[in-house]
Formats: structure tokens, C-alpha cells, sequence
């Protein structure tokens, strides 16, 4: 099953994250620069990637399910997309480097460890309180960021907007709420922070 995306055309596979509605709002408001260094985390489809790389000099793509990172290398031979890299990876675990942009669209629903039972789970579940993921990730960016480098993240009000402006705060992020969207039971903002003044 395919799937088109501006001139993008992606193929699609039932244990993948879909781009949705969190997708394209992060895909629509990305603040990618030409020669950028990018990292895409949770690439899924590799959709953030592939429209990253149309601007940057080089993208990498990770993913901890092997089936969305094998997707994401058909979905860039599949549009001639040669300046971007996909590898599995839990987070930063197999990242190494500093970027200018770093994306995320984290899994932002609780649930058990037990509940992870097929690799789509991965992308849907980010804790018994649906922002662990999303936590460890915070915890950690800063060391794979360029001095004046950029962190985007797509985020739903379901798990804390408030939360994670908070903890960037505190890194000593400066912080905004790039763009938002409201649907009937959750907001969904692409949070940007940067360690410099300028946005």
C-alpha cells in the first residue's frame, strides 16, 4: 500500500507507525536549513527524514523496530533520496555526532511493558505514563546537539506539553510552541528549543 506526501510517495507497512495528523503538522512547521546536519528519531515511514533531506546535506533516520527502518530505505530508493541513512536504534543508542536539528514524534500512550506485544506498540506506547520515552530522550539530546542546534518535537496534550517545556527550560533551552492544532480530545504542538536567543 502507498501513500503520497507533497511530492513524496511512501510505502506503507501494518506494523508501522502511519504518518498522521502529529506527522504533518511536525512536517509542515520544520525549521530544517540548507547543509544542515539532521537527526530523525522514530523516523517510522522515514516521511520527516526524506522531507528533511530535500533541504539538509545529510539526515539520519533511526527507529528501535527494524521493520519501520528497513521501510524507511525502500521509501528513500523509492524516491531517489540518496543523502539520507536509516539504522535501528533505541534513541541515541547507535547515534553518534552532533546535529543542527533533531526531530522526535514521540509514542505518547501509557501502557505496561506487557502491552508491547507487536512492534507498532513501540511507536504508540511511551510508558506506564505515556512520556517515559519522551523523558529519556530529554535527558539526553543535549550531547547529540550542535551549539546553536535546533530540537523539534511533536507532542499531544494528553502527556504534559507543560512537562516538556519545563524540562528544556531547566536544560537551558529557550522554548516555544512552533505550531498547534486542536482536535476533539487532545492539542497536539510542535515544541521547538534551542541553547541560543535566535529562533
Amino acid at each position: 500500500m502507498y501513500f503520497t506526501y507533497k511530492d513524496l510517495k511512501l510505502k506503507l507497512h501494518p506494523q508501522v507507525y502511519e504518518p498522521a495528523e502529529d506527522t504533518f503538522l511536525l512536517a509542515e512547521n520544520l525549521k530544517v536549513k540548507e547543509g544542515d546536519i539532521a537527526l530523525d528519531i522514530g523516523t517510522g515511514t522515514g516521511i520527516i527524514a526524506l522531507l528533511m533531506a530535500k533541504k539538509a546535506e545529510y539526515v539520519l533516520g533511526v527507529d528501535v523496530n527494524p521493520i519501520a527502518i528497513e521501510l524507511a530505505k525502500e521509501n528513500a530508493k523509492i524516491n531517489e533520496i540518496k543523502n539520507v541513512e536509516f539504522r535501528v536504534s533505541d534513541l541515541f543508542e547507535n547515534v553518534e555526532g552532533k546535529f543542527d536539528v533533531i526531530t522526535f514524534n514521540p509514542p505518547y500512550l501509557p501502557g505496561r511493558p506487557e502491552e508491547l506485544k507487536e512492534p507498532i506498540d513501540l511507536a504508540l506506547i511511551g510508558g506506564k505514563r505515556g512520556r517515559e520515552v519522551l523523558d529519556k530522550f530529554i535527558d539526553q539530546v543535549i550531547d547529540y546537539l550542535k551549539p546553536n542546534g535546533r530540537i523539534q518535537i511533536v507532542q499531544s496534550s494528553i502527556t504534559g506539553v507543560e512537562d516538556t517545556i519545563e524540562k528544556f527550560t531547566k536544560l537551558g533551552f529557550k522554548v516555544e510552541i512552533t505550531a498547534k492544532e486542536r482536535y476533539f480530545f487532545e492539542e497536539i504542538v510542535v515544541i521547538t528549543a534551542k541553547l541560543d536567543e535566535s529562533f
